[in-house]
């Protein structure tokens, strides 16, 4: 055995260890030469869970998925040249969503840089603002010096990952051939054990400035952006229940599931409704919000806000990049909602505010439960979905309309329903692959609702299903392009809208569906989707293909959006 394998040998498996005592727990891997030493290295641990993708861009997404579901950091590890380009997707909506994702990129040795060499490209620092710090490490060399930085730089970046704002870091890890490592070697651990991070708390400052804030709103919001499925729903009814204010929860809050009994009048499902309602807006002007979380998904409530401009606008962020993409902010609380949601000790009295806004919640839900509000349109093919969605499932959607559909037809419920959604930078690309790392780490019975161009954008995602055992049904609905766009001020322009805004590819599904030999049905009545429903599962990956009228949809939303606002307006004259 030379000094080059030895040196090989202690290298990645010194980078693997570090890698596995900051939490990495799980890692994806694209297959390729280059990378071969780590990719032996992780296949040959023992707790380090590896799965292999065939394409990177998907394999990124799947990775992705996976840090989402459980809330660690993933690795993710490719071959050099344009097989990393391919993660620059998935590691964007990773920067952006706040996911620690672990981008290690195998690279050719400094000599053979842009030279002409074959699959090298450069890669340093390749994904640019996207990662919170991108290293390119030395060539493995049998020295202690370098097995010392290579342990104590992975776990600084690691650090980095965790820390808020979370988010993914680079590795780039230049390797010479030969790359086979000695798999009988000793190799030591090295000297690091155990890194510690400090826990965000509330300061009495932070605590005397939400007391006063609260005693003296009148008119007060609570708004819930995304949060994790691990969210502690007890802690925030408890505090919700102390300030009976209103809640206005995002779908993706997951605070719209298992709801208690003495808080169904405090959890607001249907603001995106209502506050398409110049009338409602007018009686609902908040004097204080405190939002936790992104801003949400409903851009009604967007305009309700920016409109209406309350005077105390409160981001709670523990990140001192606070978000806030409506410029409303007064106050920003740089500390977790957990801390917030614990440290704040208020009784306060129910307001006639929260009465109004429970009663418009209350009324607007009996118009989505009615059948002949409906006609054949994805709203009504949404609805019936959830209605039969079983307790403890997970649901992904794509980040186009089946969002919004959820955002409106997914009622507060008892079950144990968690949503998931790729919103960091909302879109389309990947939702596929996610869907299946969340359904890996997760173990539960679990949907994905994608849109026909979503769908195609990952179709490769499906590829892992052949690699491994998968477990996912998806509700494909397929209006033919890009539905979402006929809401937008695009669709007036007829000569133009089809084109290059509706993009009807007239794509079916069940090719595609027999190449992976998935369970596949297609329907086009709301009977024959009940029906498909309820056919038990027989394969671990099944197709739903749901055929819909983009016209259609558009004017069956409007005329419930109407219904509702007609309704609640009647009620309060």
């Amino acid at each position: 055995m030379n000094d080059h394998q030895v040196g090989l040998t202690h290298y990645v498996y010194r980078l693997t260890k570090a890698l596995m005592k900051q939490g990495v727990k799980h890692a994806v891997i694209s297959p390729g030469s280059r990378s071969t030493p780590l990719a032996y290295a992780f296949s040959e641990s023992d707790t380090m869970q590896t799965f292999i993708h065939t394409d990177e861009r998907s394999a990124a997404f799947y990775a992705l998925g996976l840090v989402k579901a459980t809330g660690q950091p993933v690795a993710l590890l490719c071959t050099s040249g344009t097989a990393a380009s391919n993660y620059h997707p998935a590691v964007t909506e990773a920067y952006y969503a706040r996911l620690p994702l672990v981008v290690i990129t195998a690279d050719r040795p400094h000599e053979l840089r842009e030279v002409g060499a074959p699959q090298a490209i450069d890669q340093i620092r390749m994904f640019g603002e996207h990662v919170k710090e991108s290293v390119d490490f030395p060539v493995p060399e049998n020295r202690p010096d370098i097995l010392s930085y290579i342990e104590q730089r992975t776990v600084r970046l690691l650090s980095v990952a965790m820390t808020a704002p979370r988010g993914p870091v680079h590795l780039n890890v230049p390797f010479r051939e030969p790359l086979l490592i000695d798999f009988q070697q000793e190799v030591s651990s090295g000297r690091f054990q155990q890194q510690l991070a400090a826990e965000m708390t509330l300061t009495s400052q932070m605590n005397d400035l939400l007391h006063c804030a609260i005693k003296e709103s009148r008119q007060g919001l609570l708004i819930v952006g995304e949060q994790t499925a691990t969210i502690d729903k007890e802690l925030f009814w408890t505090f919700a229940k102390k300030l009976q204010w209103p809640v206005l929860c995002d779908p993706l809050s997951n605070l719209r599931s298992e709801v208690p009994s003495d808080c169904v009048d405090l959890c607001i499902d249907q603001y995106d409704a209502l506050l398409k309602s110049e009338k409602f807006i007018e009686l609902v002007k908040a004097d204080c919000v405190i939002r936790f979380g992104p801003q949400p998904i409903s851009k009604p409530l967007s305009l309700f806000l920016k409109k209406t401009c309350p005077k105390v606008y409160m981001t709670v962020d523990e990140s001192p990049n606070y978000r806030d993409p409506l410029a409303l902010t007064t106050h920003h609380v740089q500390s977790t909602a957990e801390s917030v949601w614990r440290g704040i000790d208020l009784q306060m009295e129910r307001t006639e505010y929260t009465t109004y806004w429970s009663t418009a919640n209350q009324i607007s839900q009996t118009v989505l439960s009615e059948n002949q509000q409906f006609a054949e349109d994805e709203g009504h093919f949404v609805r019936q979905f959830i209605a039969h969605l079983p307790n403890e499932s997970d649901v992904v959607c794509s980040s186009s309309m089946p969002i919004r559909d959820l955002d409106t037809y997914f009622k507060q419920t008892t079950h144990d329903i968690a949503l998931f959604c790729n919103r960091g930078t909302n879109g389309i690309d990947g939702v596929v692959s996610t869907a299946l790392g969340i359904s890996e780490a997760r173990k539960r019975t679990t949907y994905l609702l994608i849109g026909d161009l979503a769908f195609l954008h990952d179709s490769n995602g499906l590829l892992i299903s052949r690699l491994q055992q998968t477990n996912l049904t998806i509700v494909v609905l397929n209006n033919n392009g890009g539905g979402i766009f006929s809401y937008l001020p695009q669709s007036s322009i007829e000569n133009h809208y089809e084109k290059l805004f509706g993009t009807p590819t007239n794509v079916k599904f069940n090719h595609l569906a027999a190449m992976y030999e998935a369970q596949y049905d297609v329907v086009t009545t709301v009977e024959s989707f009940e029906a498909a429903l309820q056919t038990p599962k027989t394969k671990d990956l099944r197709i739903i293909e749901v055929l819909t009228d983009r016209a259609e949809n558009v004017e069956a939303h409007r005329s419930v959006w109407r219904e509702i606002a007609k309704r609640v307006e009647q009620h309060e004259s």
